[in-house]
Order: structure tokens, then sequence, then C-alpha cells
């Protein structure tokens, strides 16, 4: 490895209810690696994985059910600098070749097959990693892996739920780290060909596809995916005023707020100031049109900084406009729960895209004074949003304050 091997080691573990198993993974990892620490981040069990990790001598983190990398990204903020060793919950087998490894990662691949499905969640997630970084997985799947603070401070935060491995290797590829991989003589629970088996490797396939496609952190440290794009299903306006959100959630710099992004000139920020207004007046024909666009798209924008926040707020203002029910608010609908649980994120894509149907409905709804006081009143809240937040408002407001956080989970 590229770190020391001298280097402190911490030993991270993701269970969900492994109480017949969990002691003795700990107890055996514990008695391999006497001066490293075990933390097991309990993902929600309902059984008794928490004390008989505990009992075996582990560090338990008790955690809401988030799947298997939120899980060990929590463990990873929990624990003190330096290396990583990563293992499954049910493993049995010596895991000390991995770190003898010249390797920023090193992965273990099984030297016997037990049980198992048909192998497409694996030969997909090996498909995966060579197309978003060009290297040929033998166990793209393996959770079994080794990695030096280089490859910690790459990976870390992980890619959400079961495409967590997937994604680690090709973030580990792309930042030039050398990665191996080691077939060691280990076993662990093996899917049967069932219907649970069937069930989870098709959440290991759709996972990794999530994992592999555009992630961003969130406030409190989270990976997730951006979902929000998806709102480009409603036509071709919102597709481009999507497209324009989606390259600022990709490659966005660290400007802040209009002033900084004009001051920066050539940003992301940019060409969404520019970019959306542009796509209101294609689709309007008015100057009053694109405005409405590109401060609805800012404003509700600047709204989304916590979970459910711009999607409660665009439900709101669709209810309040009326009119004809639109796809975007059936997508509205069915993103809310993932967004509260915090399993996603709008990101820019969505947030300006949604904005702009409020927009674009407003267009509709309002002509004349009507109009422009509406676009006074957004040109306000812009203003304000760019002196203060919009969002720390709210939460300190009797009465938004509670239905903002209305749904969210208690952390």
């Amino acid at each position: 490895m590229s770190s020391k091997s001298s280097d402190p080691l911490t030993i991270l573990v993701a269970a969900r209810d492994e109480e017949e198993r969990i002691g003795a993974t700990v107890a055996a990892l514990r008695h391999a690696f006497p001066d490293a620490d075990v933390i097991v981040a309990d993902d929600g069990s309902r059984d008794g994985t928490a004390a008989a990790a505990a009992d075996a001598g582990a560090v338990v983190l008790g955690l809401p059910a988030r799947g298997k990398g939120q899980a060990l990204s929590a463990a990873e903020r929990a624990a003190p600098p330096g290396r990583l060793l990563l293992a499954d919950a049910d493993l049995r087998g010596d895991l000390s070749p991995l770190l003898d490894s010249g390797a920023d990662l090193a992965i273990a691949a099984f030297a016997r097959r037990g049980g198992g499905g048909f192998g497409l969640a694996k030969r997909a997630g090996r498909a995966l990693v060579e197309l978003r970084s060009g290297y040929r997985a033998r166990e793209p799947l393996s959770g079994q892996r080794a990695l030096s603070a280089a490859a910690r401070r790459a990976c870390f935060p992980l890619a959400p739920g079961f495409g967590c491995e997937v994604r680690m290797t090709i973030d580990a590829v792309r930042a030039g780290l050398s990665v191996e991989e080691r077939e060691l003589d280990l076993e662990h629970r093996a899917t049967r060909r069932d219907l649970a088996g069937f069930t989870h490797r098709g959440r290991q396939l759709l996972e990794a596809l999530i994992a592999t496609g555009p992630l961003r952190v969130n406030h409190r440290g989270l990976r997730l995916p951006l979902y929000g794009w998806i709102v480009a299903l409603d036509g071709p306006a919102l597709a481009a005023v999507a497209a324009v959100g989606l390259a600022d959630d990709l490659w966005s710099g660290p400007e802040r707020g209009f002033r900084a992004h004009l001051r920066a000139r050539r940003t992301t920020g940019v060409l969404k100031l520019l970019g959306i207004p542009a796509v209101g007046l294609a689709a309007t024909r008015s100057l009053s049109g694109a405005l409405l666009v590109g401060l609805s798209a800012n404003v509700l924008n600047q709204l989304d900084t916590r979970p459910g926040r711009a999607l409660k707020a665009y439900l709101l203002a669709r209810a309040a406009l009326g009119g004809r029910p639109r796809r975007a608010d059936a997508l509205a609908v069915l993103l809310l729960p993932y967004d509260l649980r915090e399993m996603g994120m709008l990101g820019d894509a969505g947030s300006n895209a949604l904005g702009a149907v409020l927009g674009f409905e407003s267009v509709r709804r309002c002509t004349g004074a009507g109009r422009w006081t509406a676009i006074g009143a957004l040109a306000t809240l812009t203003i304000v949003g760019e002196r203060r937040s919009l969002g720390a408002s709210i939460e300190r407001s009797r009465v938004l304050g509670p239905l903002d956080r209305l749904g969210r989970p208690g952390l």
C-alpha cells in the first residue's frame, strides 16, 4: 500500500439482522488483528445483532436502515485516521494477506464458490467497472477489502447500498491508485436460487447501476444518487432546464451565489443564470415569461438544502396555482419519500426543473400586473436568499418549521 504499514488499522463491518453470525466474525477479526479496532455499523437490525457484536468486543454504531454503503460510511467517519479493512458480517477466513498487498485497494477474490445465482449481477458489475474506469475486475462485488489512507480519501463516503463496492473500485482506479485482487480461502453465507436470493441479487444489480451514475454528497456527508433529472420526462423545455442543472451538479466549482459566479465568469452557475431564462424565453416568447421561469427555478433551487424541502414547496405551490395535472407532479409525489429518507437527492437538475414548472404554470395563470407582481416577489426572495439562508428562516418559523421537518427522520 502507498500508506505506511505502521498506520493504524480499523476494521469496518456493516451488519443487518446477523445475530447468529456477527459474534463469531468479530471474535475472529479481533484475534487475527489484535491491535485494530472493530467497528460494527448496525444497519437497522431487528434482532440482537448489536448486542452480539458488542459482547464480542466491537464498537457498535446503531443506525437506521439505510443500506450497506451508508452504514460503512458512518463507520468510517467514526474511525481514526489510517488504513481500513472492510469485512462482511458473515465472513469466515483469513484476511491478513490483503494487508500484505502493495496496492492501495486490495480486494479478496473467493477461491471457492458456494451457492449463488447465475452470475448476472457479477457480470454486470464487471462491465460497469470497466465502462467507468477501464479496469477489468474479477470480483466487483466482493466486500472484503483493504484500503490505504489514500484509497480511503478517494473512495469515502461510499456510494449507497450494495453498489458501494463497484463504485469503490471505480473511484480508486480513476484516482490513479493501485488495485489488486487476491484469491483467498474464504467463506460466507451464499444466497440461494430461491425468491429471496433472486430478490437480493436483483437489488445488487439495481444498486450497482445507481452507484455508477451521478452522485453527490449531501449536508450530512452522505453520498447519494442524483435522480432529479427524471423531471426531464415532462417535456422538451424541462429537459433543457434539467440538462443545465445537471451540468451544475456534475461540474460545479466552489462558487456560491450570483455575485461569486459572475465574478468567476465561466462557471456552471453562469450557465444556469443565462441558460434557464433562455429556455423560458424560447418557450413563452416573452421577457416576463423568461424572468418568471428563471426566478422560479432559482428560488426552488435555493430551498433544496434539506431533505424534502424543495419537493414540499413545489407541491404546495402547484396546489396553489392549480391547473391541469402534470407528469412532474406525479414524479414529485413519487420522489418525496426517497428524498425525505435521504435515499437520493434532487440536485440542481431536479430542483431547477421543478422550479421551471412553477414558472411556466405562473406564465399561464398570470397576466399583466399579476405577472410582474410575481416576478417582483420572486426577485425579492432571490435577493434575500443571496444575503441569508431561506432554509434557516424556514427552520426558525413556528408555522413553516414543523411542516418542513414533517416526514424527515430525526437523527
